[in-house]
Parts: C-alpha cells; sequence; structure tokens
C-alpha cells in the first residue's frame, strides 16, 4: 500500500511539472508514450496467449494514431473536419490483412489479425480522446485541465474501491474475474469519484470553463467512475487469461503501464463524449 501510494504521488508530481513547465505538448507526449507503453504491455499479454499480434507493426500505427491527429490540426496542415483517426485505423486494417497473408498461416492468421487490432483500438484509440479534449474549450489551459479532471476522476476510483473493499467489502463484485472486487468497494469507487470531482472543479472553478458546474462535477463523476470499474474489469480477464498477476514491474506497487492505464482506458471517451455535449 505504502508504495503505491508514493508512487501515484510521483507519477502525478512529474506530469504536472511537465504541464507547468512544458504545456499542452508535453500533455500528449506523456499520453502518447503512456498509450504506446500500455499497448506494447497488452501485446506481451496477448502474445502469452499464443494470439502472435504483430507488435513492432501495431505501435507504429499505434503512434501514428495518438500524434499525427494532434500535430496535422495543431498546425492546420489539412481541415479540421477530416477525421484523421478514422482513416488511420481503416489504414491499420488494410496493412495487418495485408501482412497475415505473408507472415502467418491458417488460424493463426484471424488471430493475429483480431489481436493486432484490438490493441490499436483498445489503447491508443481509446487513450486519445484524452488529447481531444484538449482541444474541446479551445484553450489550452482549460483543455488540459479537464483531461486531468477525468483522469482524476477515473482514476481515484480505485483508491475509493480498494479502501471501502477492505474496510467493509463483503459482496464479490465478480468473482470469476477478480475475486477481491466487492460491491462494497464499487460503491466506494463511485463515492470517492464524485468527491475528488467536486474538489477539483471547485479548486480550479475559475480555470475552468463556465459550463462546468458543481452540480455537473458531481453527476460527471458517475458515469465516469462506473466504466472505470469496467475498464478495470476487462484488463483482470486480460491479465487472468494470459495467467498474470500484474501487466508489468515498472512501477512499484502498482505494476505495470497497463495496471496504471486499466481505469482510464474506458473512461477516456466517456467523458470526452459527456463533455462534448456541455461545452
Amino acid at each position: 500500500m505504502g508504495k503505491r501510494i508514493l508512487s501515484t504521488i510521483g507519477l502525478w508530481a512529474v506530469v504536472i511539472c511537465l504541464l507547468v513547465f512544458i504545456g499542452p505538448e508535453a500533455g500528449v507526449f506523456i499520453i502518447g508514450l503512456w498509450a504506446l507503453a500500455t499497448q506494447y504491455e497488452l501485446y506481451q499479454l496477448l502474445d502469452k496467449m499464443g494470439l502472435k499480434p504483430f507488435k513492432r507493426l501495431g505501435l507504429l500505427l499505434g503512434g501514428l494514431l495518438i500524434f499525427v491527429p494532434f500535430y496535422i490540426h495543431k498546425y492546420s496542415l489539412i481541415g479540421q473536419n477530416i477525421d484523421l483517426e478514422i482513416g488511420i485505423l481503416a489504414a491499420a486494417v488494410v496493412l495487418v490483412s495485408l501482412r497475415i497473408l505473408k507472415d502467418r498461416e491458417g488460424l493463426g492468421r484471424l488471430n493475429t489479425l483480431t489481436s493486432t487490432l484490438f490493441g490499436i483500438l483498445y489503447i491508443p484509440f481509446m487513450l486519445h480522446f484524452l488529447i481531444r479534449i484538449f482541444e474541446l474549450p479551445g484553450n489550452e489551459t482549460q483543455g488540459i485541465l479537464l483531461a486531468i479532471w477525468i483522469i482524476a476522476t477515473a482514476k481515484f476510483s480505485d483508491v475509493g474501491a480498494l479502501l471501502t473493499g477492505l474496510a467493509i467489502g463483503k459482496t464479490p463484485l465478480s468473482p470469476s474475474v477478480s475475486p477481491n472486487k466487492t460491491w462494497e468497494g464499487a460503491v466506494g469507487a463511485v463515492v470517492f469519484s464524485i468527491l475528488i470531482s467536486l474538489l477539483f472543479v471547485w479548486f480550479f472553478r475559475d480555470k475552468l470553463p463556465q459550463e462546468i458546474t458543481l452540480l455537473l462535477a458531481g453527476l460527471i463523476a458517475i458515469p465516469v467512475a462506473i466504466v472505470a470499474i469496467i475498464s478495470d474489469l476487462i484488463e483482470s480477464i486480460i491479465k487472468r487469461s494470459a495467467d498474470v498477476k500484474d501487466s508489468g514491474k515498472a512501477i512499484p506497487g502498482i505494476g505495470g503501464a497497463f495496471d496504471l492505464s486499466d481505469s482510464i482506458i474506458l473512461s477516456a471517451p466517456v467523458g470526452y463524449l459527456i463533455l462534448s455535449f456541455i461545452i
């Protein structure tokens, strides 16, 4: 527990310092490198299952999905109405389909096709919505704060689930997937996310878009926290299928990049969709 807390504080300190001293582009690189590290660990897990994804090709396409749309739009190289992310995903399907004809045989072709594309879709595509949140208000500072708000609301649901589960957890949430998770912990996760969301919006109330009120902060935290719990369970299913406890060992007390990203992967697009209707 102590290592987890220290790692969490350290990671947040590094992120905040980079954003303060470098600005939004630091945020893009943090999300991009974090997404690629997560995608790599996912591919390692899928490899353990015998699915044999194209790791290097998948990571290359994942990197393009994260960085290319941001810089193309930043420097107005093409029209804002062109959805580059969909184009890159379509190109990924074509390229992976072509490569399996040469490098795989039989059922291995289907396994490689689906696992490679799943890695691209589930990690960089989902996490790139955090970058799209940057661009929603048309103000760099507000965009960064909105993205951090969604990340904090989703990620601190883990803390609420852990503390509540340890204190009063009795009813298993999904025993076949993650025996230690409980319904009481899930309720605690949502409550904790609401509190963090309210505190964040209250503290930065003068720097956030005026549409973001305390009432909205509490309401938005509910679906974000619920999806964060589901996202965490999805990672548990993947790790259980690969027969591993943690996706990696890079972060003391937490595990790997995938263990750090788990609750945010599905929360990022949900947060973006909700905010896009408000701002």
